[in-house]
């Protein structure tokens, strides 16, 4: 039997056959969401060459975009893509430009 090395170290990624970190999760999450869709596909009554063709498609089309994006972005490619996504494109400044650029004076008061 062959023996596949799942973790290469403490403190590095996990990685198995080249694919690293979340892309691992992706792959195995998208792997057997395709199962359950052939399995509910067949209960269905669905043809049985058509389950079958549904299955080695999506499971090949997902394999195939895993490790585009695996080699795209890298291990923490994803994260970064989602990060700038979450960031606004520009902001509001809704004062007077005179007043952006105006010192203000600090208060004598209180001190806690």
């Amino acid at each position: 039997m062959a023996e596949y090395p799942v973790n290469k170290g403490i403190g590095r990624p996990v990685e198995f056959k080249g694919l690293k970190a979340q892309y691992l999760f992706l792959f195995a999450g998208g792997l057997l969401a395709a199962f359950i869709l052939f399995v509910i596909l067949y209960m269905a009554g669905a043809g049985q060459w058509l389950c079958i063709g549904f299955g080695a498609s999506s499971a090949s089309a997902l394999v195939w975009l895993t490790f585009r994006l695996n080699a795209k972005y890298g291990e923490h490619g994803l994260m970064k893509l989602g990060a700038a996504r979450m960031r606004p494109r520009y902001l509001l400044h809704r004062r007077k430009t005179a007043r952006m650029f105006k010192q203000r004076k600090k208060k004598k008061g209180r001190t806690v």
